[in-house]
């Protein structure tokens, strides 16, 4: 059951990524940051009183940062959408596994300090390979959209998943200190309704576009759902085998987005750019089962 769960969040995540793109023919990114985050406030706040879960925290200073972290990431997220093919803009902000695993090869010779008592840490030749296999996937996938004048919104997209790492490293940490996910989650609502909402004083609102704007709700309700199931589908495992059936079956969701990619919104992906996926999607998954065995027990990434 737990891999049908998070078969069934890949698959909200990747409609919500559907909806995000129609309806940013009719709203600015900072609009839609603010309308998911006022939604998923509502929704979380529910949740949470169903569970018994206070709102109360007592690391107010850690979740401004995550959700700081994390709106930025949000964000370029939906930017990228806007601007790329589906299938390119959810592969990049999927590449977060593979820039935790270029942080671990980096923190690693930082903390390094050179004498005869500390030798040079092993280089991890594995990890070192995952990375760079991303990259290169990524290179790939981004050719064609240099080609047709997208690289800005390449480099925002592949920014969204270097965010995206920063932000799954802090709900670590908050989770290690006892926060329940309910609570983390909903201050990353708050904090993408607020920053999105100051964020409109500089890009102005758009004109309401009627009942195009119905394609605000199911975004986020597409975004809570796809956590709860998420939740549920770790919840479920309990085996560390499990758990990392279930984190690499998160990488569905790039399949759910190459679909609706090519059949609603008729994007032509060249073979080099289908290439430069699986690349990504194999270094992703690679690097999620390096990380779980050099930290088990850690929460699931959010997208």
């Amino acid at each position: 059951m737990q891999a049908l769960w998070m078969v069934l969040a890949a698959f909200l995540f990747a409609t919500m990524g559907v909806c995000v793109k129609i309806a940013s023919a009719h709203f600015n990114a900072a609009e839609l940051v603010c309308y998911r985050g006022l939604i998923g406030m509502g929704i979380l706040w529910l949740l949470a009183r169903s569970q018994k879960v206070s709102l109360g925290t007592a690391y107010p200073g850690m979740h401004a940062w995550r959700s700081s972290v994390g709106v930025v990431s949000l964000g370029a997220w939906f930017y990228a959408i806007a601007h790329l093919p589906l299938a390119t803009a959810m592969t990049l902000n999927y590449m977060s596994s593979v820039w935790i695993a270029a942080f671990l090869v980096g923190g690693t010779l930082l903390a390094w300090r050179p004498s005869a008592a500390t030798p040079r840490p092993a280089l991890q030749g594995t990890l070192i390979v995952t990375v760079l296999a991303g990259f290169v996937g990524v290179v790939m996938m981004l050719r064609p959209s240099l080609d047709q004048n997208q690289a800005f919104a390449g480099m925002i997209g592949l920014m969204s998943g270097l965010s995206a790492a920063f932000a799954y490293m802090q709900v670590v940490a908050l989770s290690r200190l006892g926060e329940p996910e309910s609570r983390t989650v909903f201050y990353f609502a708050l904090g993408s309704a607020v920053a999105g909402g100051g964020a409109l004083l500089f890009t102005g609102t758009s004109a309401w576009p009627g009942w195009q704007a119905l394609w605000l709700l199911p975004i986020g309700i597409l975004a809570a759902g796809g956590q709860l199931c998420m939740t549920r589908a770790y919840a479920s495992a309990k085996t560390q085998r499990g758990t990392l059936v279930v984190a690499n079956l998160q990488y569905s969701g790039i399949v759910f987005a190459a679909l609706y990619s090519v059949l609603l919104f008729g994007d032509v992906l060249p073979p080099i750019a289908w290439v430069g996926m699986v690349l990504i999607v194999g270094s992703g998954i690679a690097a999620t089962v390096l990380r779980a065995r050099a930290a088990p027990g850690t929460p699931a990434e959010e997208h």
